[in-house]
């Protein structure tokens, strides 16, 4: 595929791509905590 045909796809959802970044980021880390929480309690 020639550079020149390449275009900028948008996102889905979000109005660009770095806020997808910041949601899988957002996820991982409230899942970090629910689990150390979760060991925490159990342990």
């Amino acid at each position: 595929m020639a550079a020149d045909n390449l275009q900028e796809e948008k996102p889905p959802l979000f109005p660009s791509w770095g806020w997808w970044y910041v949601l899988v980021i957002a996820w991982l880390l409230l899942l970090v905590v629910l689990f150390y929480l979760f060991t925490k309690t159990f342990s």
